[in-house]
């Protein structure tokens, strides 16, 4: 049995998953817990925000996300492939910035015009 903190929602249920019976969970208050358990456990996702240089704007960085989230095991790589990019001005919000991190298909995404 793994004890899980539900990060979905502000409620931040403590789930229970027993991974002896097919990954069920216990201590959800919504359905969206059931699903989080499951996938924390078999195939944990995270999806990352950070910063890259921009030229050209009024600020030095220029905050991005993924637009989805990849494999846990991948977020080192992802933040790695960001070091070189840098951005020139101008930027519009939800223009891509890096495509298909590390070969998931996702990419990173501007989330601010510069």
């Amino acid at each position: 049995m793994t004890e899980l903190t539900c990060i979905l929602c502000p409620k931040g249920c403590r789930l229970q998953v027993d991974e002896k019976n097919g990954y069920a969970v216990t201590g959800n208050q919504c359905p969206r817990g059931i699903e989080y358990g499951k996938t924390e456990l078999t195939r944990p996702i995270r999806s990352v925000s950070s910063t890259v240089g921009i030229t050209g704007a009024a600020h030095r960085r220029c905050p991005v996300k993924m637009d989805g989230p990849i494999p846990k095991s991948l977020v080192f790589a992802a933040v790695q492939a960001l070091n070189g990019v840098t951005l020139s001005a101008p930027i519009q919000t939800g223009q891509v910035v890096l495509e298909n991190i590390c070969g998931t298909g996702r990419n990173f995404i501007a989330t601010r015009d510069m």
